[in-house]
């Protein structure tokens, strides 16, 4: 009979600090080049392109900031929200899209990322109106906003946005600048497809484009080889000890495997042990593919 009690007020007290971490959140604005800012609050990295026709926003953090995001919003720009583009289906990029979901704005997502939100039984006003399986390329005035498809990397939705002219990338989850990423099995995610969306995105920029990850502080080109080198480390380490029969136990006890980067990838949500058995779990399960 206690056990119910305990969840409950388990619950209720996660819900309280929720609540309170919501009212102390500080949107902050960084320009990030002429035309586009990025926002960062509680949640992943908001990108906002302010053009002379409209503003495209990628991404809305948590429903409870979405009054904030629009006032810092309203300081950059008064052009209407005419697209958002979801990079993935996670309630802290999506969490705000009923909020943002008025007549002159359009949803966008890749067309997992509206599947997967009505599985979940969220309310219409969440879902995608506008999705693509590939990519879609939007234009306004000189710029042109490339929005891509990357399979099976963070989850099975994912989308990069590229302003060509202004040279930012957006990479939403598919890149963790400050710590190791997450990558969500259970959503369609893999450690090869993970690898394979950085190795595309170093393919499309340049040594000046600037890079918006879905958490983390804004990067370069120069970070991100740093970070895809550091994965493609880890997989090698990680399918060195399946070719040598170890177990999942033995390799998430193994911390020789990833001791040269805990210390500045290792500190967050994400652990050594916990990236150690994501890498393991994942080439386990593309083999038997």
């Amino acid at each position: 009979m206690k056990k119910p009690l305990f969840s409950f007020l388990a619950l209720l007290l996660a819900l309280i600090s929720f609540a309170q971490d919501m009212k102390d959140t500080q949107i902050e604005t960084i320009q990030v080049s002429d035309h586009v800012y990025m926002l960062t609050g509680r949640g992943g990295n908001i990108g906002i392109y302010k053009g002379a026709e409209y503003t495209l926003m990628i991404d809305d953090q948590f429903a409870p900031l979405s009054s904030k995001i629009k006032a810092a919003i309203s300081k950059i720009t008064d052009t209407p929200i005419r697209f958002l583009v979801n990079t993935h289906m996670h309630g802290d990029h999506t969490g705000g899209n009923a909020n943002f979901n008025i007549t002159e704005t359009t949803l966008v997502a890749h067309a997992n990322v509206r599947k997967s939100l009505k599985s979940q039984g969220k309310e219409a006003e969440k879902f995608p109106e506008l999705t693509f399986s590939d990519d879609i390329t939007l234009y306004e005035g000189d710029e042109t906003i490339m929005i891509f498809h990357v399979h099976k990397a963070h989850t099975d939705g994912d989308a990069m946005i590229y302003f060509v002219n202004d040279n930012v990338l957006h990479m939403g989850d598919t890149y963790f600048s400050q710590g190791y990423p997450y990558i969500d099995l259970k959503s369609g995610g893999s450690v090869n497809g993970y690898i394979a969306a950085h190795e595309k995105a170093l393919m499309l920029i340049n040594d000046d484009t600037k890079i918006i990850p879905g958490h983390g502080q804004l990067s370069s080109k120069a970070d991100l080889q740093q970070y895809t080198a550091m994965l493609k480390d880890l997989r090698t380490r990680v399918q060195t000890s399946i070719d040598q029969s170890k177990t999942l136990e033995q390799v998430q006890a193994d911390t020789k495997i990833d001791e040269k980067y805990n210390a500045r990838f290792g500190q967050g949500w994400i652990t050594g042990e916990k990236i150690r058995a994501t890498f393991y779990n994942s080439l386990k399960l593309e083999k038997r593919e």
